[in-house]
């Protein structure tokens, strides 16, 4: 998916469209991640959608919930639910940085054109 570190840096037209490829898979992430949420809270919890909406916008953004739960499928739900808004905002900060630090690292690990005429001078 990447370069390797014997390929030149990518051009920045191309890192661009691989910043927003990674950031689209991150939106498409959280988009189906929030629809897990407010589905759940709207079934197994009775909210509303726009109270369910809100619930599950505040514990994939780390907040907590705000309505109190009453069944006890919605108190597992909403634990689950917690657990992997948690694995997913690890995973999206991961998809959205990797292409950066990738790019950082392998400018980092460039060949220097001098230094291969210096050492080849001093043989």
């Amino acid at each position: 998916m990447y370069e390797s570190r014997l390929q030149p840096l990518l051009p920045r037209a191309e890192f661009m469209e691989r910043v927003r490829r990674h950031a689209m898979a991150s939106v498409g992430i959280l988009a189906v991640s929030l629809a897990i949420g407010v589905l759940g809270y709207h079934f197994l919890e009775g909210l509303r959608w726009i109270d369910a909406l809100l619930n599950a916008s505040m514990i994939l953004g780390g907040m907590g919930p705000v309505d109190t739960l009453h069944t006890t499928g919605g108190k597992l739900f909403a634990s689950f639910y917690a657990l992997y808004s948690g694995l997913v905002v690890l995973a999206v900060a991961g998809i959205l940085f990797a292409p950066i630090v990738h790019r950082s690292l392998h400018r980092f690990h460039l060949e220097d054109p001098d230094e291969d005429a210096n050492s080849s001078q001093k043989s």
